[in-house]
């Protein structure tokens, strides 16, 4: 069923709020996935704070007319889904995992920070890691040097009781 006027611009209203707020933009092929695989796809993309919709073209190029990621209306082009999010590796992420198991989903392009990415571009985005992972990362570099210490102790307390005399 086609859209009216007034649908269209709530769509693109719609849109360009979910724009306004995003760092990051991948657009991907979804022609031939089964139903039940978007669902999962969608489920997915949900838990991890993705923006994913399927939607025409010429509105998603007027929802990101005038934004950083307006360099990819040229990429839009043919069945696509898009991946918005406020995470800079989220949308990445999800749509590179998810055509790793479904070969019928092939990434396009994508922008990030006002850059432009492509196919390449977007899988590297997505293999860097997330910022819980970044952040255990750190604290075990700041955690190490601690814990090198406390057992350096222990094994220096340990030698001494067992050098005391016993009364």
């Amino acid at each position: 069923m086609p859209l009216n006027l007034d649908d269209k611009k709530a769509v693109v209203a719609d849109i360009g709020a979910q724009v306004a707020n995003a760092q990051t933009i991948v657009l991907a092929e979804y022609r031939g996935i089964p139903v039940g695989e978007l669902t999962k796809l969608r489920a997915s993309a949900r838990e991890q704070g993705v923006y994913l919709r399927v939607l025409k073209n010429t509105l998603a190029r007027r929802a990101v007319q005038g934004t950083q990621f307006e360099a990819l209306g040229e990429s839009m082009v043919g069945p696509l889904i898009y991946g918005i999010s406020v995470d800079p590796i989220a949308s990445a992420r999800v749509l590179n995992d998810f055509s790793k198991t479904k070969d019928t989903l092939v990434i396009k392009a994508g922008s990030y920070n006002g850059k432009q990415l492509d196919v390449e571009g977007v899988k590297a985005l997505a293999n860097i890691p997330g910022r819980d992972q970044l952040i255990s990362m750190l604290l075990g570099v700041m955690l190490a040097p601690v814990s090198s210490m406390a057992r350096v102790l222990g094994a220096v307390a340990a030698q001494k009781s067992e050098e005391a005399p016993v009364a």
